[in-house]
């Protein structure tokens, strides 16, 4: 697929749209007296609007990730590009998006909002990646497919020569979701954008890096693309104080966290099976387990009582009887297992 292809996937009042300019738009200096924007004059700290290209975040980002900074974009949680790629893509009450299931549960929500049919597409046996289903799912209206790798809430991560095969033969744009892709050995198809145009690999800093209540998502694909997904966008979408703490946040390095977290998942995973009310424990790649068990509404409640909360998936297409289950701090991890201990020992709370 090349760009002209791309192109023709674009809505066409997306392609004809001129997007709003804000005075930080037409001039880029720094001359020291501000009196274009109508903003208060009486310094508070957030006195000024925020950059809304995000220039100086997009180039230490571009450093880390190894992605020129056109190739970056930058939105209010990985939700609001999600939502962009329905708004530029498909026509309301036209086209259509295919999505595997289960996933993520934003991709339904945002397509709903939109008047978009999604389409979705059971997982195979084990959570499998079911290509020749979601192909056969795309008709001439289809312009979206949703992938999320490693997927929420199975936690497998999908093989790279199966997703890059159904990146080359979809007809249209692949949303390759990498939120948990920190956690996982096989990385990232990030370093890969310029092979497939139709591309675009949606990142977060909500979970290696512990800056989910900032709500910064990051989204890579073309410049084209990304040039796109700025027009639509509202203009001062990142506040000034999220792009300030998260640029301090990348001075440190979270690798020795991630690992924590994965020996973490190692650690859990390997105890879980000896419980005689676990059934099975799904592989992961991501920063949490899905663990089916022999009543997941009544284990739920338990561990509520308990003062743990995890994440009941019992009613989740293809997660009958699973509850998705966080990595922790280890003591918080000793808590759960101390407290799944007491359930089998019959000590339940109701």
């Amino acid at each position: 697929m090349n760009s002209q292809d791309i192109e023709a996937l674009v809505r066409p009042n997306i392609r004809a749209l001129c997007p709003y300019s804000t005075a930080r738009d037409e001039y880029q200096g720094s001359l020291g007296i501000f009196l274009d924007a109508n903003e208060s004059p009486y310094p508070t700290g957030w006195n000024r609007y925020p950059d809304p290209r995000q220039k100086a975040l997009k180039a230490k980002l571009a450093a880390i990730k190894g992605v020129p900074a056109e190739s970056i974009f930058l939105g209010n949680g990985s939700d609001e590009a999600i939502d962009l790629m329905f708004r530029i893509f498909c026509a309301p009450g036209v086209d259509n998006a295919v999505a595997i299931d289960p996933s993520y549960g934003m991709y339904n929500v945002a397509a709903d909002i939109n008047d978009i049919e999604m389409r979705r597409v059971p997982l195979g046996p084990d959570f499998a990646l079911p290509a020749k289903e979601l192909l056969a799912a795309a008709d001439a209206h289809t312009k979206l497919l949703f992938l999320c790798s490693p997927n929420n809430p199975s936690g497998n991560a999908f093989p790279a020569a199966e997703l890059e095969a159904l990146i080359r033969q979809f007809p249209g744009i692949v949303v390759l979701d990498e939120a948990y892709a920190d956690f996982s050995a096989q990385g990232s198809l990030r370093g890969r954008l310029a092979e497939f145009p139709n591309l675009v690999i949606f990142q977060t800093l909500s979970k290696a890096y512990g800056l989910a209540g900032l709500r910064l998502g990051m989204a890579f694909a073309s410049p084209y693309i990304i040039a796109l997904m700025s027009m639509v966008k509202y203009p001062y979408n990142i506040n000034q104080s999220t792009q300030e703490l998260v640029s301090a946040a990348l001075d440190k390095s979270v690798d020795g966290q991630v690992a924590e977290i994965v020996a973490q998942r190692r650690r859990i995973a390997a105890t879980l099976p000896a419980f005689g009310f676990v059934r099975r424990v799904y592989p992961s790649d991501a920063n949490f387990l899905l663990v089916q068990v022999d009543d997941a509404d009544a284990l739920y409640a338990h561990l509520i009582a308990d003062g743990i909360i995890v994440r009941n998936r019992n009613r989740v297409r293809g997660c009958a009887g699973c509850l998705r289950i966080t990595i922790g701090l280890k003591s918080e991890n000793d808590k759960l297992l101390e407290s799944l201990q007491a359930y089998e020992k019959g000590d339940i709370h109701r």
